[in-house]
């Protein structure tokens, strides 16, 4: 299993923002096999994390061209900084 962590600087966010956000999580569910996806915001900083079965359907997630359009938004409008690191879960355990 591996993990897409997101975390960003924020700009100003609008409605179309929160649009895209829904629009983007509900596609990673529908199309791509996300398994899990929340985020958070404190002040400025938002941390997103997606966990996901394998490589494959990252990389197909993110070549999307709805989500490719999210991202260029995002660069130009909604983000001052971000930051994505992909990791694999070697172990995972709860109670």
């Amino acid at each position: 299993m591996y993990a897409v962590i997101f975390r960003a600087t924020t700009k100003e966010q609008d409605q179309t923002y929160s649009q895209y956000v829904q629009n983007m999580r509900q596609l990673a569910f529908d199309k791509y096999n996300c398994i899990e996806f929340f985020a958070l915001t404190e002040g400025d900083q938002e941390v997103a994390i997606s966990y996901w079965h394998n490589l494959e359907d990252i990389k197909k997630w993110k070549e999307n061209a709805e989500h490719a359009s999210a991202q260029a938004l995002g660069r130009t409008k909604w983000y001052k900084s971000y930051k994505v690191e992909i990791v694999e879960i070697k172990r995972s355990y709860e109670r």
